[in-house]
């Protein structure tokens, strides 16, 4: 299985993360989902789930920051559409991010659920997005936490496949 995502330079563009504007932002937010296009999905794939954390913020948070976790994207999908997050335009269940954690504690849906895009605070940062290709739908409902879609997975991967994104701070 294969991922890409349009760059600028090597760079998320600047609409997905720490530079939006206008209607790409909500509360100060970024909001504005990028375009995963998918290949190679194994046969099987019933359905898709997706992660998006920057490891880069352990020295920032002390932890890694979750951007995004999804699950039930059909398992067909070849492209997950720029603004799929908000947009509803495929079925997908949406999990909280790292805004809702004890941290931020977040309270607004918007802002603790879904894509929130990157925003580095010291420097350009790597975020990993995993696909991963499933034999099942899973038993989530919107605003599950990263480790319940973890366990909800567990024997159930066909294929994974990452790709480090660079956004700029």
């Amino acid at each position: 299985m294969q991922l890409s995502v349009p760059l600028t330079a090597g760079l998320l563009p600047d609409q997905f993360g720490k530079y939006a504007t206008g209607a790409d932002l909500h509360a100060g937010k970024p909001k504005r989902s990028f375009p995963i296009t998918i290949e190679a999905a194994p046969a099987g794939t019933q359905s898709l789930a997706l992660t998006l954390v920057d490891f880069d913020a352990v020295p920032v948070s002390g932890f890694p920051w979750i951007h995004w976790c999804a699950a039930n994207i059909p398992g067909d999908t070849v492209l997950i559409p720029e603004d799929a997050s908000r947009s509803g335009v495929l079925p997908m269940v949406q999990g909280r991010n790292s805004n809702a954690g004890g941290m931020v504690r977040a309270s607004d849906p918007l802002v603790a659920q879904g894509y929130v895009g990157p925003q580095p605070p010291d420097q350009t940062h790597a975020y990993t997005l995993t696909v991963y290709a499933l034999d099942t739908t899973l038993a989530l409902d919107n605003g599950f936490w990263l480790n319940a879609l973890r366990h909800a997975m567990a024997g159930h991967v066909l294929a994974t496949a990452s790709l480090d994104i660079n956004s700029r701070a």
